[in-house]
């Protein structure tokens, strides 16, 4: 129901580790998994959103908040709550079909899936009755009492293979209050459904980046070590006597339920009290087992830092880094695509998303920080800097765009099989060699805010824009002697015309580091209204 907030909400109350484990609690709480929660935090981790620390503290938060599945699932062991169950279905379906408000259809999205739980609990609960009279089937969920680890490994397979540990526990829970297993056996399936829960993380992190992986292998090592640890005391029977310490009291078939919600919440609570100290260690670990790989693209900013905002000549270096920082990612995702055309390679289309994805969230990171920065006591000169700067990464953040457009180009060439000339590709490799040369020296001019590196850029833009000409010019010509197909020329156009433009958005660039003292003659009410259009989302005007 936070819909689209929920992400800033992450973000902003997740600085403290003890507010992403509160996060992760009330979010996992309202949704009913922490496999859910986990998931969501390594989307938004892949996304660039949160740091690893912080989707560590939110993974244990989340941890916590499952347990209040099992609290709710004792409930049939007092109450026939699936009496309530149908009429929560039809109530929820007619909020659902009826209702004039998004909320209110929210809502009775809610009431309809709590009614469905306790409706399938009440299948569940019935469903079981047949095998009390089984000694064959008490006999073999008896093992796992006298087996811990065998417990241990049931209860892993089945949360792997339903993905959810608040169904393993509940389908636990039933089983005791049938009678099938005794509180022991339940206590190690309970625990092995905790280590089963992790797969799913896991496989919502194939395929993304780095940090998100690493924060799926975070929920892993963390339910792995919290579960040895508990262990230690399960084998020594301090565990049992904790629980019997909390809910005092003789378990039977009718309170079992409840001591196994105890026993889930006393063993997610320790585990957090363990770790929640050792975040730091628990981060490193997992910086260890999950190594950079040559080559890998970090999407979030690297020096970009709040504290540094009192200070705003060091702010606007290190934001003056993050842009140099992004032109790299841009430029090398360019490069990626062009190499991608030359050979004639499509698989690359991936790393082009990966450095798009970078792009734009350096984009939007470095324009709040100079905006953040904007509202501090600033000198004229750190004043004039902003709005260059806010510039400077509209236009390279279009840049990555272009790249995006290139492999667009690059995937019909090599699905349609299109053939070039070698005149063709001669062409376009002196123009990408002039244009690779450019966006280096612009990263140099920009990296040293050096105005005579950057007249050299605005040579490279004279050079390229004469390339378009003559290369449009001998396309052309090869069309009218039939040495060019038709479709191959549209590619072989778009291709020369997204070229060109990159070299604009560089010079425009490079016009930044050489024109700063014509910012002076703009006045401060030049550089407001740029802040004000960066805030709002806004691209300033092409120099």
């Amino acid at each position: 129901m936070a819909g689209a907030r929920l992400k800033g909400i992450l973000n902003m109350v997740t600085k403290v580790p003890i507010m992403g484990v509160f996060v992760g609690v009330l979010v996992t709480t309202l949704v009913q998994s922490s496999s859910a929660t986990t998931v969501l935090v390594v989307g938004f981790v892949n996304a660039g959103l949160l740091v690893l620390r912080q989707a560590i503290s939110v993974i244990i938060g989340a941890n916590i908040g499952t347990t209040v599945t099992a609290w709710l699932v004792s409930t049939i062991s007092v109450i026939n709550i699936t009496h309530y169950a149908l009429p929560a279905i039809g109530i929820g379906f007619g909020m659902q079909t009826l209702g004039r408000t998004k909320r209110l259809r929210f809502f009775g999205q809610v009431l309809t899936g709590f009614g469905m739980l306790f409706m399938g609990l009440g299948f569940m609960k019935d469903g079981f009755e047949p095998f009390r009279q089984s000694e064959y089937v008490k006999d073999l969920f008896m093992t796992f009492g006298d087996r811990p680890m065998l417990g241990i490994v049931a209860g892993t397979v089945v949360a792997m293979i339903i993905q959810s540990s608040s169904a393993t526990i509940a389908i636990v829970q039933v089983m005791a209050f049938n009678g099938l297993i005794g509180f022991p056996a339940a206590i190690t399936l309970m625990l092995g459904s905790d280590i089963g829960t992790t797969i799913t993380a896991q496989l919502a992190s194939i395929g993304s980046n780095l940090d998100a992986r690493r924060a799926a292998m975070a929920h892993t090592l963390f339910n792995l070590i919290g579960v040895a640890v508990i262990m230690v005391f399960v084998y020594n029977g301090m565990f049992i006597r904790a629980i019997r310490f909390v809910f005092p009291g003789e378990i039977t078939p009718v309170n079992v339920m409840f001591y196994i919600a105890v026993a889930n919440s006393l063993f997610k609570l320790i585990s957090a009290m363990i770790f929640l100290p050792l975040l730091g260690y628990l981060e490193k670990a997992v910086i260890f087992l999950v190594p950079r790989k040559k080559g890998a693209i970090d999407v979030g900013p690297k020096y970009l830092d709040k504290y540094l905002l009192d200070t705003p000549p060091i702010a606007v270096e290190q934001a003056r880094k993050e842009t140099v920082r992004m032109l790299n990612l841009a430029g090398r995702s360019v490069s990626t695509a062009m190499r991608a055309f030359f050979d004639n390679d499509s698989s690359v289309s991936k790393s082009i998303e990966t450095f798009e994805q970078a792009v734009d969230n350096l984009q939007a990171a470095v324009t709040q920080y100079l905006v953040t920065l904007s509202q501090r006591d600033l000198s004229e000169e750190i004043s004039e800097q902003l709005p260059v700067l806010i510039h400077s990464v509209n236009d390279i953040e279009r840049i990555g765009d272009h790249a995006e457009n290139i492999m667009e180009l690059v995937e019909r060439k090599v699905e349609g099989k299109l053939p070039f000339s070698d005149d063709a590709i001669r062409e376009l490799r002196m123009m990408w060699n002039e244009l690779s040369g450019m966006i280096l020296e612009t990263e140099d001019s920009l990296e040293k805010n050096d105005p005579e590196s950057a007249l050299k850029v605005l040579d490279r833009e004279r050079n390229i824009n004469g390339y378009q000409e003559s290369l449009k010019k001998a396309h052309v010509d090869r069309l009218n002697t039939a040495c060019c197909q038709v479709i191959s020329g549209v590619v072989f156009m778009d291709l020369v015309d997204n070229l060109e433009k990159i070299g604009d958005h560089l010079t425009n660039v490079a016009q930044g580091v050489i024109g700063e003292m014509r910012w002076h003659g703009k006045g401060t009410g030049f550089k407001s209204e740029m802040i004000r259009d960066a805030s709002a989302g806004k691209s300033p005007a092409p120099a």
